[in-house]
């Protein structure tokens, strides 16, 4: 008689193939969700220009929309004031200055107009003095406060600036040796090297003009008080040339002004 053959038995493994990725798959759910929990805590400890921007990433991701949501500074290689979009910008700025400290008081003494040369933001003085006091050439805490708000706007632009300063044509009482033509130019450069220390960039203004009373605001009113004005003019790029490089804002050190008497 042959001998039996043994009776092999093979055993299958028990679960392991039916639970072999499965933990994988809970793996990358957990991480998704600590990744989603950790942006909205950034998001909370975040400005409120940042959170629309992220918002309106969300609700148009080709940017093909209004600039609703749009966060200049960190768009500063493609986003660029032109005439098409300068209107926005205007309406940007006009809220920022709304939340001003004594905007009430300020409100008619601040002009946003959109020109051939750019976007023209005018700071008109009363005849006590609005920005500047009389006859000084060193802005004052509300000149200084609304620079300093421009500055932090326009400094997130490539787009080039022009700063100017004008009086209105009382002859200055001060110094034989200073008169308008000195005054106006030392706002300019006043204005400029406070939005510099700032966020505007060293090589984003590229003119500091002083008129005098050569450009009166009210030509059948030479002596009005709104003809004493500083002028920050955020310029259309030039095609045939680059903008300027958007980087982190320079110091300037340079010397302080005069302070002359008065106007």
């Amino acid at each position: 008689m042959d001998k039996a053959r043994p009776i092999i038995i093979k055993k299958k493994a028990g679960h392991g193939g039916h639970h072999g990725g499965a933990w994988k798959v809970a793996y990358a759910d957990f991480v998704t969700a600590m990744m989603a929990l950790f942006i909205v805590l950034w998001l909370l400890n975040t400005s409120k220009q940042i959170q629309e921007a992220v918002g309106g990433y969300f609700k148009d991701p080709s940017g093909t929309s209004k600039l609703v949501g749009t966060d200049m500074r960190g768009s500063g290689d493609n986003f660029t004031v032109s005439k098409d979009n300068m209107a926005a910008l205007k309406e940007e700025l006009q809220k920022r200055i709304r939340k001003m400290n004594d905007f009430e008081k300020l409100k008619n003494q601040i002009e946003i107009t959109v020109t051939d040369e750019g976007l023209r933001i005018e700071l008109l003085e009363t005849e006590k003095g609005t920005f500047f006091d009389s006859g000084s050439p060193r802005p004052n805490d509300n000149g200084k406060e609304l620079l300093s708000l421009l500055a932090q706007e326009l400094g997130k632009l490539p787009n080039r600036l022009t700063i100017e300063g004008h009086t209105d044509s009382k002859p200055y009482s001060g110094k034989s040796e200073y008169g308008n033509w000195e005054l106006s130019a030392d706002r300019a450069n006043a204005a400029r090297r406070l939005m510099q220390r700032e966020s505007v960039r060293l090589d984003q203004v590229s003119q500091v003009r002083g008129y005098a009373d050569q450009l009166l605001r009210k030509k059948d009113d030479p002596e009005d008080a709104s003809n004493r004005r500083i002028s920050v003019i955020v310029q259309y790029l030039d095609k045939t040339s680059p903008p300027a490089p958007v980087g982190a804002p320079g110091e300037n050190k340079q010397a302080g002004e005069k302070t002359p008497a008065n106007e």
